[in-house]
């Protein structure tokens, strides 16, 4: 016989906290905003095929509207005449929002440390996953999406939700470039 509430309850009644059910409905209920930028698009295009099968995690649309859309997946390398345009499309997006960087181009510039690349998206916008790869494959971006899953759960509820996301995203686009950082090497 179980003690307290749990044993007065009628069968069939589960118990949680508010918090724990709306990050789990939250989670399962993502819709990408697609930012295919360079090679990258193709192995995320693949991921929304039937052998990958994105639908499984109810996001086998990709939004056309930023409006309608609440995860960002950046793919390849990003201009900088196009970062102006991918931070306008997240600011359009709907709160919650989340960003993966999807391979080695959006996560750090790759192999292009050139004048024209952004040396990473998380000088544009914060990014809540990195996919590491050139280019990585359709399952590694499944591993990052149920990644981006379980820190979604576990975001907290509340009135200062939106001042601690702020705060988190203006240190994250303040720190150091990694090209300013010279560590071992001067």
């Amino acid at each position: 016989m179980a003690d307290g509430i749990e044993g007065k309850l009628p069968q069939g009644v589960a118990l949680t906290a508010v918090s724990r059910l709306v990050g789990t409905l939250r989670a399962g209920s993502t819709w990408p905003v697609t930012m295919g930028l360079a090679c990258c698009s193709i192995e995320m295009m693949a991921s929304g095929t039937g052998r990958f099968d994105l639908s499984r995690f109810g996001m086998e649309v990709f939004r056309a509207s930023p409006r309608q859309a609440d995860l960002m997946l950046i793919n390849g390398r990003m201009a900088h005449k196009m970062a102006p345009v991918v931070r306008q499309v997240y600011d359009q997006m709907a709160e919650p929002k989340w960003v993966i960087a999807m391979g080695s181009c959006a996560s750090s510039g790759g192999i292009f440390n050139n004048y024209a690349i952004v040396q990473g998206v998380d000088h544009v916008v914060p990014v809540d996953v990195y996919l590491p790869g050139c280019p990585p494959r359709p399952e590694m971006l499944i591993h990052a999406i149920l990644e981006l899953h379980a820190q979604i759960k576990k975001e907290p509820l509340g009135k200062d939700r939106a001042k601690v996301a702020r705060e988190v995203e203006q240190a994250a686009l303040a720190a150091v470039p990694t090209a300013g950082m010279k560590g071992l090497v001067a």
